[in-house]
């Protein structure tokens, strides 16, 4: 196995050094569960990293969504760059579940949009999990849901060797049963073509691809090629081929399993009639029946997740394979942002089961259909080996079952918590519209934390009258915006960003030194003591920091929150003492969220697409097709390094050249 081993400028400071050998020790000893309790900005994504190179065992890394995970992902790869750290989330970048709403007789069909390079990223995850031991996943729950055995997943291969004598056809049939498609015309990836004597094949979980030459029966060469310039990359020995989807089943086990979809029809179809249903008994019958027919011809069928426990053989009630048994028995676990992220996970299976049970209720799936699903909690425990949760603000939960609780409050740049004021509710625009004021002359960036989406939009509106520079953010902006909007904030575009919720876990705003909370005092889960003390620790990076209660009583949560932060304040300001600090505001490049302006990138985009155009003449239709395949793979680059303004501009040329080719 290599070594895990951290690349960084900086060593443990602070009680990081003291974090990372107490929880590395209690790993080594066998305790599965410890917290990691460190405050905003004290590093412990570092700290992470560092218990992983003292103990040397594969991670799973979990976080509560995408935008958090992608963070991690980015900051363990450069932690990491000589291991494998690999990228497990959802891979729609739109879902619409199968679902049936009987009280208005409405059927919803399954509905989705794959993210391409998400999906090579989760492939890739699990082919480096099969081939490798210093392995880190950064994952969603995602790896909480079903996935093929990683017995049969490992089988589901194909293998080429120089010298080696093939039978072509044969080897064809194997990649059609990996679920590659053979496409003679277009290499992309997740496909294959036959040359004459020579098969190029794109896997689904590569960048590069594989081309075999032959003769006659006998492979000649395999080499490593970019599949859009046809440049060599490297020559090979032997090249070994995983599936292109995550659910594959070998053919026999299909062949094998349709008579026990068949007895399960049967039982279900008697059960239906003697109840009287026999609209849903026909239904279901007619779907079924169509479903096997797909599998015993083309050993898929669409949705044939639903049909995952009958085809591994497992009983009814058991629980599905998940990524967490690709990893050997011997591996950590963090579980970031726990406080957030556990209540998730926990969450899962009832919303899931609630879903499928009415469409097995109603005669759209079988009942095996309901093990189909992400597991239950307790399943996920047990499935846990060594674990640390990691929050500044852990649940009861965690805390109950840590065997050690491991503070980390010092932040090595010597940076306080933020001064905190209540003041009440009455007058607060004006004296919000000082504060913001004050800030602005300094350069500096505001917060305002509001209970409803209407009261974000509403307020953004009236501090807009005022003059000020002002945007809003909830859930209903779409993701890539959401990045635009704290990129422009930190740029300085507009100096006050409006929010509810989504300003909490995670996000680094250094330029943020006012942060005001509207409706403190109110009961409920936004201004819980979990709440507040996340709220308060996004101007914990700027020294200037502060922030500012409005409330008419004094709440319980609000009392703890004070009472933490001023703890925690008075543990660094010791430190700082001891060690000569003056805390000193975080400088992090903007270009970590967008790597240049707007504009910039619109810009830069468009010369790229000049130059791709140049050696094709659009107005013939075979070169017009060949420059939209080169488009597409840039603009796929793009988005894969997160630069979606280039991948837009290049999306809306492909536009145009689709259309030409209609005219």
């Amino acid at each position: 196995m290599r070594p895990f081993k951290v690349f960084s400028p900086f060593e443990p400071a602070g009680d990081q050094g003291s974090a990372i050998k107490t929880l590395a020790e209690g790993i080594l000893k066998g305790d599965k569960f410890q917290t990691l309790k460190g405050v905003t900005g004290s590093g412990k994504t570092f700290t992470m990293a560092k218990i992983i190179e003292a103990i040397q065992k594969p991670a799973l890394v979990i976080s509560h969504n995408k935008t958090l995970s992608a963070q991690l992902y980015r900051e363990f790869k450069s932690f990491f760059p000589d291991n494998a750290v690999e990228y497990y989330v959802s891979y729609y970048d739109y879902y619409q579940p199968e679902a049936y709403v009987a009280s208005k007789d409405l059927y919803i069909e399954k509905d989705a949009a794959i993210n391409e390079e998400i999906e090579r990223l989760r492939l890739s995850a699990t082919r480096s999990l099969m081939e490798r031991e210093d392995v880190i996943i950064i994952a969603t729950v995602s790896c909480i849901y079903g996935l093929a055995t990683p017995e049969i997943y490992k089988k589901m291969t194909a293998t080429f060797s120089r010298g080696e004598t093939i039978d072509v056809d044969v080897l064809i049939r194997r990649f059609i049963e990996l679920q590659y498609e053979r496409n003679d015309a277009v290499l992309e990836r997740g496909r294959f073509r036959r040359r004459g004597d020579t098969l190029e094949i794109f896997p689904a979980y590569l960048e590069d691809a594989y081309r075999v030459d032959l003769d006659w029966n006998t492979v000649s060469r395999i080499r490593r090629f970019n599949p859009v310039s046809g440049e060599i990359i490297e020559e090979l020995d032997r090249a070994l081929l995983y599936p292109a989807k995550q659910f594959v089943m070998p053919r026999e086990l299909v062949l094998d399993a349709i008579p026990r979809i068949e007895n399960e029809l049967k039982e279900r179809l008697g059960e239906l009639n003697h109840a009287g249903k026999i609209v849903e008994a026909e239904r279901l019958k007619t779907r079924v029946e169509y479903d096997i027919e797909m599998l015993r011809e083309m050993g898929y069928c669409s949705g044939i997740e639903n049909y995952s426990a009958p085809l591994a053989g497992r009983i009814p009630g058991a629980r599905p394979d998940t990524l967490i048994d690709y990893f050997p028995a011997d591996h950590v676990t963090f579980i970031d942002e726990s406080h957030v992220s556990l209540p998730q996970i926990g969450a899962m299976y009832a919303g899931d089961r609630s879903r499928k049970q009415s469409l097995v209720d109603y005669g759209f799936r079988l009942p095996c259909a309901l093990d189909n699903r992400p597991l239950r909690i307790d399943e996920f425990n047990m499935l846990l080996a060594e674990t640390v949760f990691v929050s500044a603000t852990p649940g009861e939960t965690e805390l109950k079952k840590s065997q050690r609780i491991v503070e980390q409050l010092i932040r090595p740049t010597g940076l306080l918590d933020p001064e905190i004021e209540v003041r009440p509710s009455e007058g607060q625009m004006e004296d919000i519209y000082n504060e913001i004021v004050t800030r602005v002359k300094r350069n500096e960036r505001s917060l305002i934390l509001t209970l409803t989406k209407k009261m974000a939009e509403d307020l953004s509106d009236y501090l807009s009258g005022l003059g000020l520079k002002v945007r809003y953010i909830h859930s209903e902006v779409e993701t890539i915006e959401r990045v635009e909007i704290l990129t422009a904030l930190r740029q300085g575009t507009f100096d006050v960003l409006v929010g509810i919720n989504l300003l909490r876990e995670g996000i680094d705003l250094p330029e943020v030194s006012f942060i005001a909370i509207l409706d403190a005092d109110k009961i409920g889960f936004l201004r819980s003591v979990t709440s507040l003390v996340q709220i308060v620790g996004r101007a914990a990076r700027n020294a200037a920091g502060m922030v500012i209660m409005y409330a008419d009583k004094m709440s319980e949560a609000m009392k703890v929150a004070i009472a933490e932060t001023e703890r925690r304040r008075a543990v660094q300001t010791q430190y700082n003492i001891e060690h000569n600090i003056t805390p000193r505001t975080v400088k992090k490049a903007i270009e970590n969220i967008l790597e240049r302006h707007l504009e910039e990138e619109k810009e830069q985009a468009t010369n790229d697409i000049d130059i791709l155009k140049k050696p094709y003449n659009i107005l013939i239709p075979a070169q017009r097709k060949k420059l939209i395949i080169v488009l597409k793979n840039e603009m796929t680059e793009h988005a894969k390094n997160l630069e979606f303004e280039k991948a837009a501009v290049i999306r809306d040329e492909i536009q145009k050249l689709q259309e030409l080719g209609k005219i």
